[in-house]
C-alpha cells in the first residue's frame, strides 16, 4: 500500500509543478501578447439592430441585423442592477479589480485540475468573454493565450463600464437572440429595466448554455439551471434567504415572444430613408398607437375581406404624428396588410371642398352666407350630379359646404381656377396627382379628380386650426417645428371650422355634448365608383384621418366616406380623451357675421352663368401685372400693378381694400404688408372689373 500512496504523491507533485509552469508559460504568454496584440475589433458591436422608437424611448419596431441577429445595444444602467450584482458575483467575482485576466482564478483553475485531473472551474473573466464574442475562434491552448492578450488589450482601451456594456449587448441567449435586452424583450416582453431575482438569474444561466438552456425549447433545463444560479447568490449574499424561497417557485413562461412590431410602415418608411442611422427616434404616442392598431383590428372585421383601413392623427401645434397606421393588419395577405395605405396616392372624393371654398372665401369670391345653386347645369361638357342624385335648388355657400353639394362646389371651383387652386396647394408642398401629368387641371378636381395621399389630406387639414398654415409632418422626434406658407388667411379658416363643425355626426355616433368628447369639425369623401372612403375630423389640439378600401382599387358597392371611415374616425377620437380646452375659437376681426341680405351685393349670390375664361368682362380691363396665380419673389419693394382694356379712370383694390389713385397713364404701386396670397381687382370708369391672386414668397 505505501508504494502506492507515495507514487500517487510523486504524481501529483509532479503534476502541480507541469501545471504551475504551464500557468507561468500562460502568464508570460499573456504578456507578451498584450504587449503586442492590439484589442480585438469592435466592429460586431456596432452592426446592431436598428431600433424606431416612440416618443417615450420605447421600441415600436426593430429590424434584424445583416447577420440574422437581435442585438440590441444597452447600457449597464438602463439594466436592473440586481443582474449586474448576479452577473458579475456569478461569472466574474473580481470583475472590477483585474486588468481584463484574473491571476488568481487562473492559479485556482490550475491547482483542481492538478487534484482532481479534470477540469473543475474555469478562468474566463467577463473580459475575455467579450473578446471571444468580439472575435469568434475555436477553443484551443493557443487560442485561449490570445483570448487573455485581447482581453488585457481591451481594457487597455476601453473602461469597466464599456466591458460590461460590451457583454450585456453580445452575450448569446438562444436561437438569434443576443443581449440582455434582447433576451427581456423574448423572454419576458418587457425591458430589462426592472426584473426579478429570478428573472435576473435566468439572464445570469443562459448564456453559458444558450441553446441546451433555452427557455422557449427547455424549460425544465433552464429553470434547474437558474435556481442554481439564485442558490449561490443566496450563499454569497446578493439576494436574501427569504428571497431564494420565494422565487424558486415562479415558473419559467416557456415560449419566446415576438418582439415590438408597432407602427411598422412607418417604421420601415424612417430606415429605409436614413438606412445607415441604427436608432430613429420618433413622434409616436405609444400607447396611442397600440390602442389604434388593435380598434382598426377590430373595425376592419365589418368590411369587404380584402379592404384595409388606415389612419394618423396629427398634433396641430408642430406637426408631430402621434399615431400612424399604414393598414389594419401588416401581417394579413388578403388585405395586403403590407401596403402603406397612408401614403398610397388615391382619389379624395369630396374631402377637397373645404379647400375650395376657403380659398373662395379667402379671395372675397364668396361668403358663407353667399347664395349659390345647386341645379342641373353643364360646366362646358362636365355635368356633375350630387351623391344622392338630388338636388336641393338655392343653398347657402355654409349649406353646400355642410353637405356636400357637388353642383355648388364646381361653380366655385370654376370662379376659383382650378389650376389656382392646385397651384395653391404645390406651393404649399402638397401635390395633387392628375390622372394625366401634362394635361390642364380641370373641374373634376372639385369631386375627386386628382389623387392625393392621407398624410397630404390630414396636412391640409392641420391648417384649418393653423390660420391656413400648411406646415410638414414631422415623424422624427429631432426635427424642430416649422411654419408653412399659408393658402388662406386666418377669416377663411374660421369660416370652415365653423361650417364643419355643424355637420350633423354619422349615423350611431351620438353629438360631442353626450358623448363627453371631443367636438370635431369633419368632413368626410367617397371617390367615384366606391373605391375609397375618407373621414377628416380635427378640433384646435388634434387632427385624425381615416382611410377605408381595398388596396387594388377595386369597388366595395355600399361603402361612403360617412358610413364606412367616420365611425371609425370618432372612435379615435374618443381613444384621445376630452381636450385640453372646451373654449371656442373666437372669430378674427375680419370675419364678417352677417346675413345674406346684409353682404355686399356681389357677395349676395353667385353668378350662375358661365364665367369668361378671358380674365376680364367684355370689352373691360385685364390685368398684365401681376398676371392671376403669380409667384412673386418679395423683398420688401412697392410692387407696380398694369392693366390694359377697358375706361379709364381705374380704381385698384387688394383683398378687397381700395388703393389711392396713381398718376394718369402711369402705373400704380402698391405696398404688400407682407408675404402670402393677395386678390388684386380692378374696376373700369363703366364698372366693369377683373381680378388676379398673387402669392408673394420671401
Amino acid at each position: 500500500m505505501l508504494p502506492d500512496r507515495t507514487d500517487k504523491a510523486v504524481g501529483l507533485r509532479a503534476r502541480i509543478r507541469v501545471i504551475a509552469a504551464a500557468a507561468i508559460f500562460l502568464a508570460a504568454a499573456a504578456v507578451v501578447v498584450y504587449l503586442t496584440l492590439p484589442p480585438p475589433s469592435l466592429d460586431r458591436s456596432r452592426s446592431a439592430s436598428v431600433l424606431v422608437l416612440a416618443a417615450d424611448g420605447s421600441i415600436l419596431r426593430g429590424f434584424l441585423t445583416a447577420d440574422g441577429k437581435w442585438r440590441l445595444p444597452v447600457e449597464p444602467d438602463k439594466v436592473d442592477p440586481l443582474y449586474r450584482r448576479m452577473l458579475i458575483a456569478g461569472e466574474d467575482g473580481r470583475f472590477t479589480s483585474h486588468p481584463g485576466v484574473d491571476p488568481i482564478a487562473v492559479l485556482r483553475a490550475a491547482g483542481q485540475f492538478a487534484i482532481s485531473g479534470h477540469i473543475v472551474s474555469g478562468a474566463s473573466t467577463l473580459t475575455m468573454q467579450v473578446a471571444r464574442l468580439l472575435e469568434r475562434h475555436r477553443r484551443s491552448l493557443a487560442a485561449k493565450i490570445g483570448e487573455m492578450g485581447k482581453a488585457l488589450a481591451l481594457e487597455r482601451q476601453l473602461t469597466k463600464e464599456q466591458v460590461l456594456g460590451l457583454y450585456m449587448t453580445l452575450a448569446p441567449f438562444g436561437g438569434n437572440l443576443e443581449g440582455v435586452r434582447a433576451a427581456s424583450l423574448a423572454y419576458f416582453g418587457k425591458e430589462p429595466t426592472h426584473l426579478s431575482a429570478a428573472e435576473c438569474a435566468l439572464l445570469v444561466a443562459i448564456p453559458r448554455s444558450p441553446e441546451r438552456l433555452r427557455p422557449d425549447r427547455h424549460p425544465e433545463a433552464a429553470r434547474a439551471a437558474r435556481d442554481r444560479v439564485l442558490r449561490r447568490m443566496a450563499q454569497a449574499g446578493v439576494i436574501s434567504s427569504a428571497a431564494l424561497a420565494e422565487t424558486l417557485d415562479e415558473q419559467i413562461l416557456g415560449i419566446r415572444l415576438a418582439m415590438p412590431f408597432r407602427a411598422p410602415h412607418l417604421a420601415r418608411a424612417l430606415r429605409n430613408e436614413n438606412p445607415a442611422a441604427l436608432v430613429h427616434a420618433t413622434t409616436i404616442d405609444p400607447l396611442l398607437q397600440q390602442q389604434i392598431e388593435v380598434l382598426l383590428k377590430h373595425e376592419v372585421l365589418t368590411l369587404d375581406p380584402e379592404a384595409t383601413l388606415a389612419a394618423l392623427v396629427v398634433a396641430n401645434r408642430g406637426g408631430r404624428v402621434l399615431a400612424y397606421a399604414g393598414s389594419a393588419d401588416f401581417n394579413t395577405a388578403p388585405r395586403r396588410g403590407t401596403l402603406d395605405m397612408a401614403r398610397a396616392i388615391r382619389s379624395p372624393g369630396s374631402a377637397l371642398k373645404p379647400f375650395i371654398y376657403a380659398m373662395a372665401f379667402d379671395r372675397l369670391i364668396i361668403h358663407p352666407e353667399t347664395v349659390l345653386e345647386d341645379r342641373p347645369r353643364h360646366f362646358g361638357d362636365y355635368a356633375p350630379v350630387d351623391f344622392d342624385g338630388r338636388f336641393q335648388g338655392e343653398v347657402t355657400a355654409r349649406q353646400a359646404l355642410q353637405y356636400s353639394l357637388n353642383v355648388p362646389a364646381v361653380a366655385v371651383l370654376e370662379r376659383l381656377g382650378p389650376g389656382r387652386f392646385i397651384a395653391a396647394l404645390a406651393a404649399a408642398g402638397v401635390r395633387l396627382h392628375l390622372p394625366e401629368p401634362a394635361a390642364e387641371p380641370g373641374l373634376a378636381v372639385a369631386l375627386g379628380g386628382a389623387g392625393i395621399d392621407l398624410a397630404d389630406l390630414v396636412r391640409l387639414y392641420a391648417a384649418l386650426s393653423n390660420a391656413g398654415e400648411v406646415a410638414p409632418l414631422h415623424y422624427r422626434d429631432a426635427d424642430s417645428a416649422t411654419r408653412g406658407p399659408p393658402i388662406f388667411g386666418p377669416a377663411a379658416a374660421w369660416y370652415v371650422n365653423d361650417i364643419l363643425a355643424g355637420a350633423p355626426p354619422p349615423p350611431g355616433v351620438l353629438p360631442a355634448e353626450v358623448r363627453r368628447g371631443r367636438r370635431l369639425a369633419f368632413k368626410t369623401g367617397t371617390s367615384y365608383g366606391y373605391r375609397d372612403f375618407w373621414a377628416v375630423g380635427y378640433d384646435p389640439e388634434v387632427t385624425i384621418g381615416v382611410w377605408a378600401g381595398r388596396p387594388d382599387g377595386t369597388p366595395i358597392p355600399g361603402g361612403s366616406g360617412r358610413l364606412t371611415a367616420a365611425p371609425v374616425m370618432f372612435k379615435i377620437a374618443d381613444l384621445l380623451g376630452a381636450p385640453l380646452s372646451r373654449e371656442d375659437t373666437p372669430p378674427p376681426k375680419s370675419v364678417l357675421l352677417v346675413g345674406p341680405s346684409d353682404l355686399p351685393p356681389r357677395l349676395q349670390r353667385l353668378d350662375p352663368r358661365p364665367l369668361a375664361r378671358a380674365g376680364s368682362q367684355s370689352g373691360g380691363p385685364k390685368i398684365i401685372y401681376p398676371p392671376d396665380g403669380a409667384l412673386i419673389e418679395w423683398r420688401g419693394e412697392e410692387l407696380p400693378l398694369e392693366a390694359i382694356g377697358g375706361k379709364r379712370p381705374f380704381h385698384w383694390l387688394v383683398d378687397g381694400k381700395p388703393l389711392p389713385p396713381g398718376p394718369p397713364r402711369r402705373p400704380v404701386y402698391w405696398q404688400p404688408e407682407g408675404i402670402g396670397f393677395a386678390q388684386l381687382t380692378i374696376i373700369d370708369a363703366e364698372g366693369r372689373s377683373a381680378r388676379s391672386a398673387v402669392r408673394l414668397s420671401p
